[in-house]
């Protein structure tokens, strides 16, 4: 893995853990199924407080980025294709959005501040 936090960034190093798996499940550099570093060990290769690695571990398991599986350890998740019903909101939502004469960068937004 290639992690990197910049101790004396802008971005929380528990945020730049957290973009940076999910950018990689995202883009196939960690397919599924790929080994995480357990908590202790990534925290420690990376500086970090334990609570830091687990609180990025948390949100992204939340996000469905990753699973833990017990003892065998953290794995990056399988990814699933939506749903029909997900796939009806999406559209659902540009539709509005459309109607509405949001810009997509406009609606990207909204998206981003109700993703959370």
């Amino acid at each position: 893995m290639r992690l990197t936090i910049d101790h004396s960034g802008p971005e929380a190093p528990f945020e730049q853990l957290r973009r940076q798996i999910a950018e990689g499940a995202a883009d196939g550099s960690y397919p599924a199924g790929h080994k995480l570093p357990t908590v202790r060990g990534l925290a420690a290769t990376l500086d970090l407080a334990t609570n830091t690695v687990a609180k990025a571990y948390r949100a992204l398991e939340t996000d469905g980025v990753i699973e833990t599986r017990g003892r065998n350890g953290t794995f990056i998740a399988s990814r699933q294709a939506p749903d029909e019903a997900t796939d009806d909101a999406a559209r659902a939502f540009v539709l509005q959005a459309r109607r509405q004469g949001l810009s997509r960068d406009e609606a990207v937004r909204l998206l981003e501040r109700h993703w959370g």
